[in-house]
This record gives C-alpha cells, sequence and structure tokens, in this order.
C-alpha cells in the first residue's frame, strides 16, 4: 500500500465493511441479552413471526434472526454456506442465547459495564442504519471525487526519506557514538553493537517514510540532512537520544485517481453524513457539563488535587520507527 492509499483508507470517519459485520454481530448478540432480560419468551425480535430454527428452553430462535446472525458474520446467506457450517452457526447462536440469559439471571445486564456496551452497540448500529439511508440516493458525483483527489494530494507529503539512527539512553554516550563515527567506525555496525531500538538487527536501517510518521524532533533533524550526512549533535526525543544518519530522499509518487476511486468515495459519503449529522447537532438542544466541577469542588480539580510536582501525562507520541504497511 502506497502512502497516499494509507492515508486515503485513514481518512475514512464512517463504518467499514468488516466492521459494520462486527457490529451486526454485536447486536445480534446484544439481542439475545437484552431477550433473556426484557422480552417475552415468544419471539427473537419484535414483530418477527418466521418459522423457528430452534427452541432454548422454550424460546425461538427464528428462521429471519438466524438468517440475520448470518448475514452479519459472514455476508453470506445460509444457503450459501456448507450444511457444518449451518450447524456451527446455529450452535454459535444456541450457546450464545444461553449464556445470555445466564447472564441476566445472574444481573450482569444491569451491571454499569455491560449496559454501557449494550448502548454503544445500540447507539452504533442505527447510526449506521442512518448513514446507509441518508446516503442511498446521495451517491458520490464524479466532480466531488476529482474535487477530493485533489484535496487528498494537496495534503499530502511530496517527499519520502530513507534513513537510519542508533539510539541509546544518555547524551554523554550519543556524543560518542559521534566521535567514534568521526573516527571512522561504520554506522551500520555501531547500530548492531549499540543502538537499543529494534531496528539494531538492521543496522539502524529504518526504511522509507514520510515526516509525519515520526515524532517532530526526529523529523526535523532528518529533513535538515543531505543524503549520507548524520547528525553530529545528538537528536533527543521521548525514547532517548539518537544519532541519525540520512540515506536517501525521493519523491512521492500519488496512485492515480482510478487505483484510489473506491476510497475516495467512501470519504466523500462519510463527509456527506458528517455534515448530516453537523445539522442534527445546529438543530438540537444541547448542554455540556463535561468541565463543570461537582457541587463543592473547584472547577479543573474534580477528581482532588494532585500530588505536589505531579505533572499531566503527556498524550502517547508516534515512534521513531515507522509503521510497517
Amino acid at each position: 500500500m502506497s502512502r497516499y492509499q494509507q492515508v486515503v483508507s485513514n481518512s475514512q470517519s464512517g463504518v467499514s465493511m468488516n466492521h459494520l459485520r462486527l457490529l451486526l454481530l454485536a447486536a445480534a448478540l446484544a439481542a439475545l441479552a437484552a431477550l433473556g432480560a426484557c422480552q417475552p419468551k415468544t419471539a427473537a425480535t419484535a414483530g418477527d413471526v418466521s418459522p423457528p430454527v430452534a427452541t432454548v428452553d422454550g424460546t425461538p430462535i427464528s428462521r429471519d434472526f438466524y438468517e440475520f446472525y448470518i448475514k452479519g458474520i459472514s455476508g453470506k446467506t445460509s444457503a450459501e454456506l456448507t450444511p457444518e457450517q449451518r450447524s456451527l452457526a446455529l450452535d454459535n447462536l444456541i450457546r450464545a442465547r444461553l449464556v445470555a440469559e445466564e447472564a441476566a439471571k445472574e444481573g450482569l445486564d444491569k451491571s454499569a459495564d455491560t449496559a454501557a456496551l449494550l448502548e454503544l452497540s445500540r447507539l452504533n448500529v442505527l447510526q449506521q442504519a442512518v448513514s446507509d439511508r441518508y446516503l442511498k440516493d446521495r451517491k458520490a458525483s464524479e466532480q466531488e471525487l476529482r474535487a477530493e483527489y485533489e484535496t487528498q494530494l494537496g495534503s499530502q507529503p511530496k517527499q519520502e526519506y530513507h534513513a537510519r539512527h542508533i539510539l541509546v539512553a544518555t547524551e554523554p554516550f550519543a556524543e560518542k557514538i559521534v566521535t567514534r563515527l568521526g573516527k571512522g567506525e561504520k554506522f551500520d555496525e555501531l547500530a548492531k553493537r549499540e543502538s537499543m531500538d529494534p531496528s539494531k538487527s538492521n543496522g539502524g536501517d529504518l526504511g522509507w517514510f514520510t515526516p509525519d510518521r515520526m515524532v517532530p524532533q526526529f523529523s526535523g533533524a532528518v529533513m535538515a540532512l543531505k543524503p549520507g550526512e548524520y547528525t553530529h549533535k545528538p537528536v533527543q526525543t521521548q525514547f532517548g537520544w539518537h544519532v541519525i544518519q540520512l540515506l536517501d530522499t525521493r519523491e512521492l509518487t500519488p496512485p492515480p485517481f482510478e487505483q484510489v476511486r473506491q476510497r475516495l468515495e467512501q470519504i466523500v459519503q462519510n463527509k456527506k453524513f458528517h455534515g448530516y449529522a453537523d445539522e442534527l447537532m445546529r438543530s438540537a438542544r444541547i448542554q455540556r457539563f463535561l468541565d463543570k466541577a461537582p457541587s463543592g469542588q473547584a472547577a479543573g480539580n474534580a477528581g482532588g488535587a494532585a500530588a505536589p510536582g505531579a505533572a499531566t501525562p503527556a498524550a502517547p507520541a508516534p515512534s521513531p520507527t515507522p509503521r510497517q504497511n
């Protein structure tokens, strides 16, 4: 996958088909759990009058519910599965029904965490249902796709870098590495012996990457080098001290429009639905209390006073080693 394809893919804010199938499965199992606690033992879902494929302690598992489950986990109908697969799927539903009923008997469906998970599942499935309905007659036009393609091109890095590094724990040790390089020791050999980064097995080679895949201090140092040069002043990041060598650079060539058309369609559709959701938010009466302290507590200190000298934890930063595609 090219860098452009990766970013286009990551730009998708909607629910992918694989994710949707997981949500459908979660909804099916959530329905089973809710059934054991709340529904009369006459049907699997409200209004479902299809014949049963099994009963569990007198409660039917309907044909329609079974087919919905099969579609959610496989994308197929039961007729497209082998007899063994159909039987295994039914066994799984029966097992899920029994476990869900046991959970309801023990009151687990009333616990805060379980109730929250069931509610999140419900929200996700309903959001997808509204999205499908809203976007049904709002397909992305060719003009919209071309415009999105240009937008993506304009926001992406134009150059990739090939570099290697030696990561050590202290600045004095990093300075000694620089001195040893100056005396003619080979970079890759030093990396294998002294670096504490996993890339040491490759002589510190990080492969090709774009600047946004590295922490800012690392990227800035790389972009300031010319091919063949290394940093004579060690570079500090939250991972330690780096001595970095730039091996080469190359222009980042984006894929042709047709190659990423499907991803562009998803991005455009997701933006349309996001706009629709924004309209709902604008028309709703919303009150926010997230940063409002409970009565009797000062704002910003709802969780109690921090210990002297305690610092707010920093957000996780990208790894100095490029992510693998």
